[in-house]
């Protein structure tokens, strides 16, 4: 008889890390699930679902009325209670919970885990080893204040025009930023033996990804802000493509590709290479383009 080989499992982060998550909607959840994928045990109380709704499948996560598949993913191997915290018996199931707790993630207004007695002094007072990680929507005295993911990014220059943003921006970005900030907790915990604090504030998420636009990085006529001609969005004849033939190298190989004359890289920003390159990109199929970039090494994806 012979043994089969175990595939080997190589340590994660947070192999051995329990957390205990009170967020719904998207950045808490989504965090949750970046830790439960980095090793952690992950528990998440949610509130019961409405009478109303419960035929239709919702709970008491308003992502599940939103949108059931995004709910579905987002506590994918998450072990989800409904626990009412305004009622004895729902105190007494979360603090059985903070019991075996290392690491507390909350999306609340503070006032409202003041309310809760979930406060990080009556916290620390009472479970010292435990960490706590709060999502607030804007840091420090603005953490009261309401706003969402679109009023977060157009607070950060992020919506130019009247067309919603192509994803949640700020709420992902927070999501990662929320995890990062489980791992210091649990780093410094095991280093100090004491609970850690962490605030994470969607609005400054939103600031982190607006960093190369206020550098002026992206701004239009900018390289990266379309004044670059290998680094724009071009129709083709079946959709379009995006260029991202940056480099010189890139650059260069997109003009052999199209025919035009390497002149060096200043060539990139002027009127007359747009114009040929688009019209170049134009009289080709989305199937062309990619043997082209194949062909030549260049950089592009195209789109429906």
């Amino acid at each position: 008889m012979t043994n089969a080989r175990q595939p080997h499992r190589c340590a994660q982060a947070l192999d051995g890390t329990r957390i205990l998550s009170l967020s719904l909607n998207l950045p808490g959840p989504a965090a949750l699930l970046r830790c439960q994928r980095m090793g952690a045990t992950c528990v998440k109380l949610e509130p019961p679902a409405p009478d109303e709704g419960q035929a239709a499948g919702i709970t008491g996560d308003p992502m599940s009325e939103y949108s059931r598949k995004a709910y579905d993913a987002l506590n994918d191997g998450i072990a989800v209670l409904s626990v009412n915290l305004k009622t004895d018996a729902g105190q007494q199931v979360l603090h059985q919970q903070l019991a075996q707790t290392d690491v507390l993630l909350t999306s609340f207004r503070p006032s409202a885990l003041a309310k809760l007695g979930l406060d990080w002094r009556t916290l620390q007072a009472r479970y010292p080893a435990l960490s706590l990680i709060t999502i607030v929507g804007a840091p420090g005295a603005r953490a009261e204040e309401p706003g969402h993911d679109l009023t977060y990014l157009a607070e950060n220059d992020l919506v130019t025009g009247l067309a919603l943003p192509a994803t949640l921006y700020a709420d992902m970005g927070g999501a990662l930023m929320a995890s990062e900030a489980v791992l210091q907790a649990v780093l410094l915990q095991r280093q100090a033996g004491q609970g850690q604090r962490f605030e994470v504030a969607l609005s400054a998420a939103a600031a982190h990804l607006a960093q190369p636009r206020a550098w002026g990085l992206t701004l239009p006529g900018t390289a990266i802000g379309g004044g670059h001609a290998g680094y724009r969005v071009y129709p083709c004849q079946d959709g379009r493509v995006a260029l991202a033939a940056l480099e010189p190298h890139f650059a260069k190989s997109l003009c052999a590709a199209a025919g035009l004359e390497w002149r060096g890289v200043g060539m990139m920003m002027e009127a007359q290479t747009h114009q040929a390159i688009a019209e170049f990109v134009a009289s080709q199929t989305r199937d062309a383009l990619n043997r082209m970039a194949k062909q030549h090494d260049i950089p592009l994806q195209t789109l429906l």
